[in-house]
Formats: structure tokens, C-alpha cells, sequence
């Protein structure tokens, strides 16, 4: 199944703040054009639910929230968190539950890990996503290894037939490192999420009122 509208946000790596990103689009893109946030594959689901976080960080609607998704307990790999729950994930599977959601707003998923995480032992994030036919944004941290590791995440991306429709640098700012992966990847950074601390719905409006990422 394909979106007709949206963004697919990957990033380097876990932790590299893909959640935080994605609340900041909600918190942005819905005062151009109503908005549905989507998660649909979260592991470590007893520890950590990214759908929660932006619901509150955004301070969402229930109609900005596409509830259905793959919910596995383990925080591990997509692959791995399903075979030890004695389960299966295929891209089919995942973009089925995308089909009763709405049809005319602009979706912001959120995948999990890198674009190279398998989702089952044929499958990995990236056929989601070219599956899904959005482009992406890609998260990155600003410190050290950041280059290589965006510049990997841009290439796999690209070399699969998908779009990259710019980079987000997220924590203390890193010109240089910017520079480089703008000149290097021939992208955009879309934008430079400073530390966000505490982390508040607070937090996420103010720096949403100072962004505009140019997707609408």
C-alpha cells in the first residue's frame, strides 16, 4: 500500500531522537495541514511507547493518532522481539493496518531503529518504507561518527529507489558536522533540533514556533 501524503522518519541508528523529531513535524505540520502521527512497528512496548510520548509532547488529538501497529514486548530487534513472542512481521502485515487510516492527511510515520533493522528474516525497515512510498527524513545526531553513519543511512535509502527528503540534526549544534553531510549526501538539513531539556509539550511548541521544515 502506498501513502498518498507524508514522510517516513528513520534515523542512524536507536536513541537518535526519531521520536522527538516526529512530535516536532506533528507540532509543525498540523498548522499547514491536519496531521496523523503513526508508529507501526514498537518494540520494548512494556518500557517505552513512542506513540504515548508524541501524543503528549505534541499534545495530539485522537484523530491525529493512528492507533494500529505491531506491539512487541522485548526491546530488541523487530525480528528477533517477534520470534521470541512466537509471531511474525511482514511488510504486508504492517502496511495492512495502514489502510483504514485516514485518506487525506498528511502522515508522519515513525519507523523503528535504522533502515537496515530486519523485520523477519527477508525484510528489512527499508522495504517498508519503499513499500509505503514516502520519502524520508533521517535523523542524526550531531557528535562524533555522525558522517559516516548518515551518510550510510542516505546511500541505503537512495540505492533502494527511495527519496531523502532531508536530514535532521539532533543535539548541541555541529556546524562542521552538518556541513559535511549536507555537501557530501547532496541534502538538505531540514533542521537542527537543539537538546530539548526538560523535554515538555512546553519545550516542542516553542521550538516548533521556530521551524518550518518545508515538507507542505
Amino acid at each position: 500500500m502506498k501513502i498518498e501524503r507524508g514522510i517516513f522518519v528513520t534515523g542512524t541508528g536507536t536513541g537518535v531522537g526519531k521520536t522527538v523529531v516526529s512530535a516536532l513535524l506533528v507540532a509543525t505540520l498540523r498548522k499547514q495541514s491536519p496531521v496523523v502521527y503513526w508508529k507501526p512497528v514498537q518494540t520494548g512496548i512494556e518500557r517505552d511507547c513512542d506513540t504515548s510520548a508524541v501524543k503528549a509532547l505534541a499534545g495530539c488529538d485522537p484523530s491525529e493518532i493512528h492507533e494500529a501497529g505491531i506491539r512487541l514486548k522485548r526491546p530488541l530487534s523487530p525480528h528477533l522481539a517477534a520470534r521470541l513472542e512466537g509471531v511474525s512481521i511482514t511488510v504486508k502485515d504492517i502496511t495492512d493496518l495502514a489502510e483504514n487510516g485516514p485518506k487525506t492527511e498528511f502522515w508522519i510515520v515513525e519507523g523503528a531503529g535504522g533502515v537496515l533493522v530486519p523485520l523477519n528474516e527477508n525484510e528489512l525497515m527499508i522495504d517498508l518504507i519503499i513499500e509505503l512510498g514516502l520519502p524520508s527524513i533521517v535523523v542524526s545526531s550531531t557528535g562524533l561518527g555522525t558522517i559516516n553513519h548518515s551518510l550510510l543511512t542516505i546511500d541505503c535509502i537512495r540505492s533502494r529507489g527511495g527519496e531523502v527528503a532531508g536530514v535532521v540534526m539532533n543535539g548541541e549544534p555541529n556546524r562542521e558536522n552538518s556541513s559535511a553531510i549536507s555537501d557530501y549526501g547532496k541534502v538538505t538539513i531540514l533542521a537542527e533540533v537543539p537538546v530539548l531539556r526538560p523535554l515538555t509539550a512546553g519545550a516542542i511548541a516553542k521550538a516548533a514556533g521556530k521551524m518550518d521544515f518545508g515538507l507542505i
